[in-house]
């Protein structure tokens, strides 16, 4: 359904078109298989995935800085397993699994066909919170980065979502209105009350069909976008 009022489109990247808990898997399962074999990577993912969670939060609102989130993810999940391991392991891990995190492309069901189809008639865009360098390469590996007019990352922004400041430096970058634009995210907070905040709409990727007040607008499947655009 061709929205004539909308003219751009911006998406966040992580768990919304890129699929970051599953790839995420995949690169700690080959960095603990060799390092730390005796861990079972799927009692480290359920622990991982909320405390990651619980992280970003704090990095976003900059009550820590991105090493402290990097160190911080990860001793968290050792601790909660209680597996000894050294500031100096959980170093080496971190950087290991950022070098290795972007060669996993998986995206979600449905992300190629939405972007094409999107793409006919919408310039697309991303507002991500995520470090410049292993967003690009996400993009690139992926093949989707020449679906985006612009990459606005919170590092350029110098703020994160859901500061409104970012959201205007996404909109100056794209040469758009915030009356014409809309944003599609996975984090009620960052992606949907801030683009509300800055006067864009919004649609919430809802995957895990959680409970949202009923006036926001929400998908489960992103091929569910014609409904809206």
């Amino acid at each position: 359904m061709k929205n004539e009022k909308i003219k751009d489109v911006f998406f966040d990247l992580d768990h919304t078109l890129w699929d970051f808990d599953k790839n995420s898997e995949l690169a700690f399962g080959a960095i603990l298989q060799v390092k730390h074999p005796t861990v079972q990577i799927k009692k480290f993912i359920e622990h991982y995935i909320p405390i990651n969670k619980a992280c970003w939060n704090l990095y976003q609102y900059d009550k820590i800085t991105h090493v402290e989130l990097r160190y911080m993810r990860l001793k968290n999940t050792f601790d909660a397993l209680n597996y000894a391991i050294s500031d100096a392991d959980i170093d080496c891990i971190a950087n290991e699994y950022i070098s290795i995190l972007p060669e996993n492309n998986h995206l979600f069901d449905g992300a190629i066909e939405i972007l094409d189809y999107l793409s006919n008639d919408y310039n697309l865009h991303i507002i991500t919170n995520g470090f410049a360098n292993v967003q690009l390469k996400k993009l690139k590996n992926s093949k989707i980065y020449n679906y985006f007019c612009t990459i606005t990352n919170s590092e350029m922004a110098g703020v994160k979502k859901p500061n409104a400041v970012i959201y205007r430096h996404a909109l100056h970058l794209a040469k758009t209105q915030s009356n014409a634009s809309i944003m599609i995210g996975d984090c009620l907070e960052a992606d949907v009350q801030g683009a509300l905040d800055a006067g864009l709409e919004a649609i919430f990727f809802n995957a895990q069909k959680i409970e949202v007040n009923k006036n926001i607008k929400q998908i489960n499947h992103l091929l569910e976008l014609k409904r809206f655009l």
